[in-house]
């Protein structure tokens, strides 16, 4: 047993060397927080509603010739929003008031035209078709703009599997069917292509502002990873978690889902088919610490997955073994983002994926999902938790140039100082396809934060 624990040891140093040799590109260590602006509430709405027209009048016109829609109507009442809703309408907008109805029509020279048919105008960028306060003629001027334009496929959010894109309540659609000829029916149909685009799509100017936000959520996992908020022996995971949460209210950025935070320690039982490693309790010395966070920011939402470790008294440097895994860990997301190419469904990405990091022996599981007005945004799925096979629908869905994603999957690796003790390296990092590479939108953690 000695011996193979030895040869165990210097076949990992060995590892541990080659990795360090590769030095992963993109690698970035953030400090703080207060490193980075956060524009107050006031002074977003004209950032927000300045990209809002751009996608308008640029992006939507492009992806209604694309998805051969005429014309695109999203209806919706008063806390029953449209998924889409307010990717849509321009700030500061809190509800689809009473009954709001938006109307896109793609014109003959390829322009869309934006009609809102609702009792409160939004004025620009739309354009008031009818406001008034009587529901019945709200209903027959939506009638009448539609058999004035006579588009003849009228999109409408109705999706069996895409949540996002199945806005239209069923009294909603009745409604609508009610207030047009019997023979406007057959025009009628899902516009959950247009959806599902409409979310993934970024354009240049959210893909400039990205990169802010992402580092906003990544300096703030930085600070908690740190002798500032921990003191071992004493802070619980659930402290650091909801000082990340009370952090990100301080700083005005609204979370979308509580922070995690769980520990790792020699000792665990952590097994090469654990599908998830970790607790949460107090804090100790020679602990593995992660994180999983995520905000929204300017109409745009993050999701990261860090690592830390706590050093023990008599440590200056993390353990070669622990070294070694998060460079594992590197190595599979190169395996992942090496995959992605323009035209390529979620299933063919995946596939791949594995192929190559079971070629090298890793011990992976992938599960990332695309990022944008929503955390689990719609578009290609590449892989989940819980289903390292094919997924239908989502799974099918080609991958788009300028979309962003959560690069998001676990390695699982020995660790000789842990007696040979399996250590899961949860790695998430947000990241943007630019039609040829995957490009990390605030950089990617290759190294471990350390906690003194």
């Amino acid at each position: 047993m000695k011996n193979t624990a030895t040869a165990l040891l210097f076949a990992t140093l060995a590892s541990i060397q080659a990795a360090g040799a590769a030095e992963f590109s993109q690698g970035r260590q953030l400090q703080s927080a207060d490193d980075f602006s956060v524009l107050p509430s006031r002074e977003r709405v004209g950032v927000e509603n300045r990209i809002l027209t751009e996608r308008l009048e640029l992006l939507l016109p492009q992806l209604m010739a694309e998805t051969k829609l005429d014309m695109w109507l999203v209806i919706n009442r008063e806390y029953s929003e449209d998924p889409v809703y307010f990717t849509l309408v321009p700030q500061p907008t809190f509800a689809a008031r009473r009954t709001t109805m938006l109307v896109f029509y793609r014109k003959a020279d390829g322009s869309v035209e934006r009609l809102s048919v609702n009792r409160y105008p939004f004025g620009a960028p739309y354009t008031s078709a009818w406001s008034g306060g009587d529901l019945t003629e709200q209903w027959q001027a939506l009638a009448d703009v539609i058999k004035q334009r006579n588009p003849q496929r009228i999109g409408i959010n109705v999706s069996t599997d895409w949540a996002v894109a199945d806005g239209l309540t069923k009294a909603m659609h009745q409604l609508l069917l009610d207030a047009l000829p019997k023979d406007y029916a057959s025009r009628l149909v899902s516009a959950e292509s247009l959806v599902v685009r409409w979310m993934e799509q970024r354009t240049a100017s959210e893909l400039e502002l990205y990169p802010h936000i992402v580092s906003l959520a990544r300096a703030v996992i930085a600070e908690a990873f740190s002798a500032r908020v921990i003191t071992p022996g004493v802070t619980t995971t659930e402290d650091v978690a909801w000082y990340i949460r009370q952090r990100f209210e301080t700083l005005g950025l609204p979370i979308w889902f509580m922070p995690d935070v769980n520990n790792q320690r020699a000792g665990d039982d952590c097994k090469a088919d654990s599908p998830f490693c970790g607790k949460s309790r107090v804090i100790h010395r020679g602990d593995v610490l992660h994180t999983d966070v995520g905000i929204c920011y300017l109409k745009l939402c993050t999701d990261t997955q860090e690592m830390a470790y706590v050093l023990k008294a008599d440590e200056q440097e993390v353990p070669a073994g622990l070294i070694n895994a998060l460079a594992t860990g590197n190595q599979w997301q190169d395996n992942l983002t090496r995959q992605f190419k323009t035209g390529r469904t979620g299933n063919e990405i995946l596939t791949a994926t594995r192929k190559a990091s079971e070629k090298q022996g890793i011990i992976s599981s992938t599960y990332t999902h695309p990022l944008g007005f929503v955390g689990h945004a719609p578009g290609p799925t590449i892989g989940m938790w819980d289903n390292q096979g094919p997924n239908p629908v989502d799974g099918d869905w080609p991958l788009y140039a300028n979309t962003a994603y959560a690069i998001e999957g676990n390695i699982k690796q020995q660790v000789p100082e842990w007696n040979g003790q399996y250590v899961q390296i949860k790695l998430e990092q947000s990241a943007y396809f630019d039609g040829k590479k995957v490009l990390y939108l605030a950089g990617r953690q290759t190294s471990w934060h350390l906690v003194r």
